[in-house]
């Protein structure tokens, strides 16, 4: 899966998530075009495959996971946008098939982008 995660001061900005079908470099360059804005700062973890987002106009900082201290996490708003993901999954539909999976990430991203604005929704 695909995580796209502003930054935003402290806090989270508006968030991507897509189901990828490989994690290879054309695949991950792909979904960065799509989310992000050329010449943004990309941060990522250490797979082999996001070197290829420095050579299309991105700002790419990686880190590797052996570099992180014990209990350190190394994408702090990824992490935290998957649990709550993960955490909204089981508790509003109790499981979800691979089928529909891309829907009910569009639901939560809308919901997610949309947190600070509730009537928005409407």
């Amino acid at each position: 899966m695909g995580v796209a995660i502003e930054v935003r001061g402290a806090g989270s900005g508006r968030l991507r998530l897509q189901v990828l079908p490989d994690a290879s470099g054309p695949t991950m360059r792909d979904f960065a075009v799509a989310t992000t804005a050329k010449g943004a700062m990309v941060h990522t973890d250490g797979l082999q495959s996001y070197r290829v987002l420095a050579r299309h106009g991105y700002d790419h900082r990686r880190r590797p996971q052996g570099t992180a201290a014990p209990g350190e996490q190394l994408l702090p708003r990824a992490h935290r946008a998957i649990s709550n993901l993960k955490a909204w999954m089981h508790g509003t539909h109790r499981g979800v098939s691979e089928e529909h999976l891309p829907v009910y990430l569009d639901e939560f991203v809308f919901r997610h982008n949309r947190r600070g604005t509730p009537m928005a929704a409407f």
